[in-house]
């Protein structure tokens, strides 16, 4: 083991990898939790799936994929937001629609773009390997926003995610925190789309939060709890990966259901003792 992460951090782009996992882990934690507690897991597949637009469209014209793909994964979160709470239309009918949108704006673009699309893989999938210190700055920074404002705000977040009428009565911005957490989600998908991909990248949201549910039945617990789980799902794929050449992205799916089934099997054990 610490031969392993000697190795690592012998180089830069590992190191850089590594760090990320550990960014990632967190702010997917702690995201994931408000996600799960709101059940918007089918908005954060909407929003994951509709960046691939932005992908395409990035890719098509030479700039950053991920500025594209954040540009259309923030944008499509408020798309959703707002045709779901003034458009009158139902959430899941926009999620859908935006989704099927946004993957065919990425479909066209990439058969528009000259010859094949060799890095799609790595956007869809994961690489973590391609990591670049402006990612690892740029996750930090986005990292530290939602702990700090997850600490400052985490009362007023669980009124509103709860009980929106009694938020409102209280004088809560209900409207305007739900669109800052829906870019938020947008920001915590893109940068994390590197470490596992856009296909893959729902399971760090969502199995953390559910593991820390089982463990526990406070908020105020499970969104720590889900960081902290998250960090040990991705470092221990990236060893795990690093070790026996496989993809991270699997690896850390691989070791966040096992916890899973583990932490389930555990509550089920206990639940029947209390019962006999």
């Amino acid at each position: 083991m610490l031969a392993t992460l000697e190795n690592i951090f012998a180089y830069d782009f590992l190191t850089n990898a590594f760090v990320v996992c550990v960014l990632s882990g967190v702010t997917c934690g702690v995201v994931g939790s408000y996600i799960v507690a709101r059940r918007m897991v089918f908005l954060s597949s909407g929003i994951t799936h509709a960046s691939f637009g932005g992908l395409g469209i990035a890719l098509y014209f030479g700039f950053s994929p991920m500025v594209g793909a954040m540009a259309f994964a923030a944008l499509s979160s408020l798309g959703i937001e707002f045709a779901s709470r003034r458009g009158g239309m139902r959430e899941d009918s926009a999620i859908g629609i935006i989704w099927s949108l946004g993957m065919a704006i990425g479909a066209l673009f990439m058969s528009l773009r000259p010859g094949y699309a060799t890095d799609l893989t790595s956007y869809l999938f994961g690489n973590i390997l391609l990591v670049e210190r402006v990612d690892v700055w740029a996750l930090l920074v986005l990292a530290v926003c939602v702990v700090l404002g997850a600490v400052a705000g985490l009362r007023r977040l669980m009124y509103i995610t709860f009980d929106e009428d009694y938020a409102r009565s209280q004088g809560l911005p209900v409207v305007s925190t739900a669109y800052a957490m829906s870019v938020v989600v947008a920001l915590t998908i893109v940068f994390s789309i590197k470490v596992m991909g856009i296909i893959l990248l729902l399971s760090l949201i969502t199995i953390p939060t559910v593991i820390a549910n089982d463990l526990t039945k406070d908020f105020r617990r499970i969104t720590p709890l889900s960081a902290i789980i998250a960090v040990v799902g991705n470092v221990s794929g990236f060893i795990l990966s690093y070790e026996y050449d496989i993809p991270t992205g699997s690896c850390i799916i691989f070791i966040l259901i096992l916890l899973l089934i583990g932490v389930k099997l555990l509550t089920l054990r206990k639940s029947r003792v209390k019962h006999t």
